[in-house]
């Protein structure tokens, strides 16, 4: 991840909690692409808006990926919070509008919404690479 192009908030998170919770996120997701099942993708946004609107430990995903953590015995890594807020912010816009092409029936474009997900969290996963900062800074030199 280039920190250049992220914003930054100087609050520190553990960069391997981030990514165990993409990998559930990932798995929940993928089921919901198996199966269509729209609860799993109000279950992801109600987690999504828990973290970014309330508080992370209010989670449940972010409770399950700092036990899992521990479980394992994974070190901890720090990084900035702020990129990590706005992957989750993107995460959340595009569940929403998944959730809401799944409801009008336009599965071709769920499909392609999704397919754009699943490499983000892919690349957070295998990487902990965020796509989203590559986005923000195309933003910043656009807009600002």
């Amino acid at each position: 991840m280039n920190n250049k192009s992220c914003p930054i908030s100087l609050i520190s998170v553990d960069s391997n909690i981030a990514r165990i919770n993409a990998f559930y996120v990932g798995i929940i997701f993928t089921m919901f692409l198996f199966t269509l099942n729209f609860t799993l993708i109000l279950f992801l946004i109600l987690d999504f808006s828990t973290r970014i609107f309330l508080r992370k430990e209010y989670s449940l995903l972010f409770v399950l990926s700092k036990k899992t953590k521990n479980i394992f015995n994974f070190q901890t890594i720090k990084v900035d919070a702020a990129p990590k807020k706005l992957a989750a912010l993107f995460g959340l816009v595009f569940l929403v509008v998944i959730l809401g092409l799944q409801l009008v029936n336009l599965t071709f474009f769920v499909y392609i919404f999704s397919g754009v997900l699943l490499a983000c969290i892919f690349l957070e996963v295998a990487f902990s690479y965020c796509l989203g900062c590559e986005i923000y800074h195309l933003y910043q030199r656009v807009f600002v």
